[in-house]
């Protein structure tokens, strides 16, 4: 009789254990990559217009922005399914491998060395490095050109002092805070040209307060094969989004959202790469 009694507690306990472990399954992000009205978190920048940005009043737009919402939707999530995470350039292999984000699409250029810690589809978007002038200014043509000329970028960036080491031995070389300050020097004449991602530079120059001032040089000086970053070894989701960024383009979306973003800087964007096509 005592026997029966521990074992009906028991079969209850078990009962109420699995109850509660299948509630709160529904608050994290499916492992499957199926959707069916879970959530989904994935990585973003939040301070790049035209890239990954959240405005004022909690939005989020930018390319990046685009493809992460297109690639969530083939994968079964609706946009109010999705919860952006901003996650900054020496955070991003630590988030994904953490399991912070699903997966993150963040100006995430495809490298050995990230390779070695994650995995990457696509690449959907190929960049390059650049610089940014003002509208009105003729001196620069080429690289070789920034000799002598105050060339900005933002503190701990490599961009700048590859120009310096490999193209412009004479640039001097201003370090400021963000962006946007270098922006301001730019607009200001401190300094005579920026330099970082063209998608990015093009980005900033897309705003509204920026239209018209600025232009791209398009010296092309390296290549960025943006990718979206995932947990090393998930063949199955790496393929699925691989699918989706295919679609993308297929469909136009793709050249919809580049035209969107980056258009009204005279962005001169490269087609859409196809997958695995990592250019060097």
């Amino acid at each position: 009789m005592q026997l029966r009694k521990v074992t009906a507690a028991s079969a209850a306990v078990l009962a109420l254990a699995l109850t509660a472990t299948a509630c709160g399954s529904d608050d994290k992000d499916d492992a499957s990559g199926s959707g069916g009205g879970k959530k989904i978190t994935i990585g973003i920048k939040i301070d790049q217009p035209g890239i990954g940005l959240k405005t004022p009043d909690g939005k989020y737009t930018g390319f990046d922005v685009d493809v992460a919402t297109y690639v969530a939707k083939e994968l079964g999530y609706d946009a109010a399914d999705i919860t952006f995470k901003e996650t900054k350039s020496a955070d991003r292999e630590t988030s994904i491998e953490r399991g912070d984000v699903k997966f993150i699409a963040a100006s995430y250029s495809i490298n050995d060395e990230r390779l070695k810690k994650v995995d990457f589809a696509g690449p959907y978007l190929l960049a390059h490095q650049d610089i940014l002038v003002r509208a009105d200014d003729d001196s620069i043509k080429s690289p070789e050109d920034l000799n002598n000329k105050k060339l900005c970028s933002v503190a701990g960036s490599t961009s700048a002092q590859n120009v310096h080491d490999k193209l412009a031995p004479k640039a001097q070389l201003q370090e400021y805070g963000g962006y946007s300050e270098c922006l301001t020097g730019l607009e200001n004449k401190a300094v005579d040209a920026l330099t970082t991602d063209d998608s990015i530079l093009a980005g900033y120059a897309s705003q509204d307060a920026n239209k018209g001032k600025f232009k791209l040089a398009g010296f092309k000086m390296t290549n960025e094969n943006y990718g979206i970053g995932l947990k090393k070894g998930d063949a199955d989701l790496k393929k699925k989004i691989n699918d989706a960024l295919t679609k993308m383009v297929s469909d136009g979306s793709w050249k919809k959202a580049v035209d969107a973003n980056f258009g009204p800087a005279g962005y001169k964007n490269e087609e859409a790469p196809k997958i695995g096509d990592i250019v060097k």
